[in-house]
Order: structure tokens, then C-alpha cells, then sequence
């Protein structure tokens, strides 16, 4: 089984493409939809995020914006955050291959938002980079609700240049020439796998 990482930096359009390589019949692993999972009422990070970061949480949920405020742009902080959140993550993506293999599917697809920076690249066989052009990443994350220049600046810090992420990518896919051009070159990329799957098999 060919272990694909999903990665991008924000407002890159990487959920789109990775909801593109589902509609294609691909299991994902979304880590970031795990993460919401821990961090929402019930979930198994709460108490410890709470515990290490006091005042994050409010009604039994972590408050993603409260924390953000609290790591960002505090290497230390944003370290002992992912020494609770990653293992967690871990236990789910173990599950989550274990129920691919039973399956029988040719190849996964990680959704990592944080593969370079967390050393998860040295955990799958080819890394798909989705990419677009500063200007174009700027312009849609300031759009969102609640979005700043500031707060933009401190993220794009803590993450890996997109201009490495390009270099030391197997796949790229550029996201600002349109939903039919990303949709070609996910399948194109699928076409690839499924080939290296089957000249593995003979």
C-alpha cells in the first residue's frame, strides 16, 4: 500500500483537493478533522490542552482562536502543544490504516497541514504539495471571518516556505487555475499511483 501525504500551506486549497481525491474513491486521513475532534466536547484532548494551556477551553471545548493566541509565534508553547496533540493523532491513523489494509486499497492519502514541520514526510512514500502564489493565498485567507494580516504573518512563520514545500514535493498541484484543472491533475496523480501499485504487484 502506497502511503500518499496531502500537505499545503494555509489557503493553499489543500481541503478542496483533498475532498477532490476522496470524491475519487481514495481513504483519506484528515488530521486536522481529528484534531476538532479532540478539541470538541468529549474529546481526549481537551483536559490535557486545558491543563497545559489554562483558559483555552470554555464549556468542555477547546476554543481553537484562545489557543492560537496562546502558540503562535511561541516555538516552545506550539511544541508542548503537539507533544499532546500528535500522539493522539497517532492512535487514530493507526486505526484508520489498519481498516485500509483490511480493505484491500492500493494507496491512502494523509491530510496533513503540518507534514514538513512535524517530520511526517518521513512517514509516507510520496508527499503531493498543493500550491498557489502568495498573492493568491493572501487574498483568500484574509477573506475568512476574523482574519488578519498579523495573524497570517505569524502563521506563514511557523510553517515551511511553500517554495520548499514545491522543491521537495513528488506532486505538486496548483490550485489558481480553477476547480477543473486541480480535479485533472489529482486524477493524473492517481493514475501514477495506481500504476506504481500495480508494477509493484508483479
Amino acid at each position: 500500500m502506497i502511503k500518499v501525504g496531502l500537505t499545503g500551506s494555509i489557503g493553499m486549497g489543500k481541503s478542496t483537493t483533498a475532498a477532490m481525491f476522496a470524491d475519487a474513491g481514495c481513504p483519506i486521513f484528515d488530521a486536522d478533522a481529528q484534531v476538532r475532534a479532540l478539541y470538541s466536547l468529549g474529546g481526549a484532548g481537551v483536559g490535557p490542552v486545558e491543563r497545559a494551556f489554562p483558559g483555552v477551553s470554555r464549556d468542555g471545548v477547546v476554543d481553537r482562536e484562545r489557543l492560537s493566541d496562546r502558540v503562535l509565534g511561541d516555538p516552545e508553547a506550539l511544541k508542548r502543544l503537539n507533544a499532546i496533540v500528535w500522539p493522539l493523532v497517532g492512535a487514530a491513523r493507526a486505526q484508520f490504516m489498519r481498516a485500509a489494509q483490511d480493505s484491500g486499497a492500493p494507496f491512502v492519502v494523509f491530510d496533513v497541514p503540518l507534514l514538513y514541520e512535524t517530520g511526517g514526510e518521513k512517514g509516507v512514500d510520496v508527499v503531493v504539495v498543493v500550491s498557489a502564489p502568495s498573492k493568491v493565498q493572501r487574498a483568500r485567507v484574509l477573506a475568512r471571518p476574523g482574519a488578519t494580516a498579523k495573524k497570517l504573518d505569524a502563521i506563514l512563520a511557523a510553517q515551511t516556505p511553500d517554495s520548499e514545500k514545491r522543491a521537495r514535493a513528488d506532486f505538486v498541484i496548483d490550485t489558481d487555475r480553477g476547480l477543473d484543472a486541480a480535479r485533472a491533475r489529482v486524477h493524473e496523480i492517481i493514475a501514477v499511483l495506481r500504476e506504481r501499485t500495480k508494477q509493484a504487484n508483479v
